[in-house]
């Protein structure tokens, strides 16, 4: 039996046809520029590829793809479960949920700490009921891994009835990708879990930063939004939140002008004046583009003192985590990083880290150094093996 795993954003949609014990994925997908005369459905049959031309095509119409292609392998009528992800569940969810009309009520409560990616959640959740009315759904929620935070890490020092009334805290994001690589190093490394002190550091367009004691986090770079911590793709990460009142007066901005470029023009792209792909960014670099020099510097710099901070919560490190786009091709990134970070006993392998791109992981630094890894990380099975766990409790 399968597992069908959907991740719906506003103009997108990711899915993923997956087997939670063996991770045999015969049909992926991402449907892109949904609503616009440029969506398109990529499909990936078990590694070969081709594209769909959708123009105008709505989400609902994607799901009509991706059933003509489930038709079209015969496995339609072999799915026996859909795992959804949620980016917030505020601090209702520390675990994922089998989708009832109370979980979906609690879902559209937590849309004003995420106006951007809680909607489009939602979005994909009654499309995907619609598609697979007869079937279980589950929502994984990406800030339940962080639900483990002591309050000495989730809480902000502002107002208490800020906190009591309208849920200000942080809350941490990617914890579907965290747990799921501080499990696979656990098992690269030969260690038990429950034993190990980790920082995994997970590096896309979106990135952030967690310290993972035990197999639980206990604090995280993001905050009650995805624009807090590191720098990012378009995101700034950390800045004064007083620019805020500063740009409004200084510059007649509002509100929702600086908020949103500080999630869409900022970070490696604000900085460059140039791309916010880091791999483009490199390239520029080693022509001389200033811009792409100090974006990448700029994200080395931040990241590698965010990783430094979190020592602070494990006392104790026994290894350090690169994933995402950019954690798991970017030799460039990790080396200065592990260079940065040379005080914690960090001694890096420049072949074995030169090698680890394009699906290559592994152990990066020398025999004599806190071991630095890459983990390709996969979402999708751990969203189908969160999905089969808790359709085994409601069955027992």
């Amino acid at each position: 039996m399968w597992t069908l795993v959907v991740n719906c954003g506003s103009s997108s949609l990711k899915f993923a046809l997956l087997s939670p014990d063996s991770g045999e994925v015969p049909l992926s997908g991402l449907a892109e520029r949904l609503g616009s005369d440029l969506a398109s459905v990529r499909v990936d049959r078990g590694g070969e590829r081709v594209n769909v031309p959708l123009p105008g095509g709505s989400h609902p119409e994607a799901f009509g793809v991706l059933l003509g292609e489930l038709d079209g392998l015969g496995l339609r009528n072999e799915v026996s479960a859909v795992g959804h992800r949620v980016v917030h569940g505020g601090e209702r969810f520390s675990a994922p949920a089998l989708i009832t009309p109370e979980v979906l009520d609690a879902i559209r409560a937590c849309v004003p700490l995420a106006p951007l990616h809680n909607p489009a959640n939602l979005a994909g959740i009654e499309a995907a009921q619609e598609a697979f009315p007869g079937l279980p759904h589950v929502a994984v929620f990406d800030t339940a891994f962080h639900q483990t935070m002591p309050e000495v890490a989730y809480r902000y020092a502002v107002p208490t009835e800020w906190y009591m009334q309208h849920g200000v805290r942080r809350y941490g994001f990617h914890g579907t990708s965290h747990a799921y690589v501080a499990g696979e190093a656990a098992w690269m490394l030969g260690r038990d879990l429950s034993e190990l002190n980790l920082i995994t550091a997970h590096l896309g367009n979106g990135c952030s930063v967690t310290a993972v004691q035990g197999g639980r986090s206990v604090d995280t770079s993001m905050g009650l939004t995805p624009l807090e911590g590191v720098v990012m793709g378009t995101r700034s990460g950390d800045v004064d939140p007083g620019l805020h009142d500063y740009l409004a007066r200084q510059a007649g901005l509002s509100l929702t002008q600086i908020t949103a470029a500080l999630n869409k023009e900022s970070g490696l792209l604000g900085l460059s004046g140039l791309t916010n792909d880091m791999r483009e960014l490199e390239e520029a670099a080693s022509r001389g583009h200033e811009g792409a020099r100090l974006a990448v510097e700029i994200f080395v710099y931040r990241l590698a003192k965010t990783i430094a901070g979190m020592v602070a919560p494990l006392g104790r490190l026994d290894g350090l985590v690169f994933t995402g786009g950019i954690g798991e091709n970017s030799a460039t990134v990790r080396g200065v990083t592990l260079a940065r970070l040379g005080l914690l006993g960090f001694k890096v392998d420049e072949a074995t880290n030169a090698r680890a791109v394009r699906g290559q992981g592994g152990v990066i630094t020398t025999a004599d150094s806190v071991p630095a890894l890459v983990v390709n990380t996969n979402e999708e099975l751990m969203i189908a093996r969160e999905t089969a766990r808790v359709l085994e409790g409601v069955q027992a």
